[in-house]
């Protein structure tokens, strides 16, 4: 493929992609295929000669498009949002174009020294204390990690790496190796705080945690994956009160702030700590102005959605999803047959159907069989619950309102079958 057939199938795909965001909710948000389907549709090896993108694309609605679960469906309401938006795609597509690896300042300052200023926007919009902030007199600062699971793996090997530090300061006859050996315990130096649980998208008090921790020398990390995004409205910034006790601190913009995925952004109160766990490079990779892991310019995504969406753009983003959450909610306690079982804080929604496990377990079964809806299960305190997250981009109130009547309809059909 040449520049110019890339021009020409670029706008093809551009339109592609803007049909099928367009008309997604035609689709039914739920495939029906069975484990193993996709391997019949494709030859069993690569092909010799060159394929032709017609052919291509053509297998994607084929082969790829029955097997696709459609998160960006108005009627997917299942785990928690993985975000899109145009400016998103826009800037991962010149991403793929400029192609760099971010491992040092050198290897491609726009890439490192964009991250750095991203990151410092997206935390005073979220109004962090300055010490989290790289561009003021504080020691701190962020980076794109690709998942929270990451990032929360990345602080717990920091703040190992710190404790072996503290460690050697004071016993420095002793090697790295006994010292890591005497950390393996059944309660480490670590903690973490989470604010809005997978479960239920529910708040540890970190106002309490934090100078418990601080006192005790405990490192304390906060994951707030989900419900991050929502501290750039002012109102839900009270949930975060705490934060300057914290070492790290991370959140998915991914999930909730249209920036699709990977974007998952932390940051450490000192930037050293972070450094110096991972200082481990050749000669080759060394540059004298570095502070940077191996990434993709994951930043520009940002640059693009904060630049046109603005902060009052994603304000009104977040809030419309919290109504819509608000409005299901309003729907569930009207019915007798149902009860909220966690507080609606943001876009969750958690609730059943009085009764049994089982009887919860065979509507959910329901509403997947159907493939009109998507929802998946939770456990709180032993009960099977249903979660009804608000997660797609163009979801609006007639989606919620026509869940609702599903959900409805297939409760009315299970309550007239015998032994209901």
């Amino acid at each position: 493929m040449d520049a110019e057939e890339f021009r020409r199938r670029g706008m093809e795909m551009v339109d592609y992609v803007a049909n099928y965001l367009e008309n997604i909710e035609q689709r039914p948000v739920y495939p029906d295929v069975e484990p193993g389907y996709l391997r019949s549709l494709i030859p069993t090896e690569a092909p010799l000669e060159p394929d032709n993108y017609d052919d291509i694309i053509k297998d994607v609605d084929r082969v790829i498009m029955p097997g696709v679960t459609h998160w960006h469906s108005p009627y997917f309401f299942a785990y928690f949002p993985a975000a899109t938006s145009y400016p998103a795609l826009l800037a991962d597509m010149l991403c793929g174009a400029i192609g760099c690896i971010g491992f040092s300042w050198a290897a491609s300052p726009a890439c490192t020294e964009l991250e750095t200023v991203m990151l410092d926007w997206l935390g005073k919009m979220l109004n962090l204390p300055e010490h989290f902030i790289a561009g003021t007199h504080g020691h701190g600062g962020g980076v794109i990690q690709s998942t929270a699971s990451e990032a929360t793996l990345v602080t717990l090997l920091a703040a190992r790496c710190k404790a072996v530090r503290r460690v050697q300061a004071s016993n420095p006859e002793k090697s790295e190796a006994e010292i890591l050996s005497k950390l393996v315990a059944y309660t480490s130096e670590q903690f973490c705080a989470t604010l809005g649980t997978t479960a239920s998208c529910a708040f540890d008090r970190i106002t309490e945690l934090g100078p418990i921790c601080n006192k005790e020398n405990i490192w304390m990390h906060i994951d707030a994956a989900y419900a991050g995004s929502a501290f750039i409205c002012p109102e839900f910034r009270p949930l975060l009160n705490g934060i300057e006790f914290a070492d790290s601190f991370n959140f998915n913009p991914h999930k909730w702030l249209l920036i699709n995925f990977d974007c998952s952004t932390m940051w450490v109160k000192k930037r050293e700590d972070l450094i110096g766990a991972f200082k481990m490079e050749p000669l080759y990779l060394k540059h004298e102005n570095q502070e940077s892991g191996k990434k993709r310019f994951r930043s520009l995504k940002m640059w693009f959605v904060f630049r046109m969406y603005g902060i009052q753009g994603l304000q009104a983003y977040i809030r419309k999803h919290v109504g819509l959450a608000k409005e299901f909610e309003s729907l569930v306690r009207a019915d007798k047959r149902f009860e909220i079982c966690a507080e609606v804080i943001m876009g969750l929604v958690c609730f059943r159907l009085k009764g049994s496990n089982r009887l919860n377990e065979l509507l959910l079964k329901r509403i997947t069989k159907s493939r009109e809806i998507h929802l998946v299960p939770c456990q709180l305190s032993g009960r099977f619950v249903l979660r009804f997250a608000i997660c797609a981009r163009t979801t609006d109130s007639r989606h919620i309102q026509q869940a609702w009547r599903h959900i409805t309809q297939l409760t009315f059909e299970i309550l007239q079958e015998p032994n209901h």
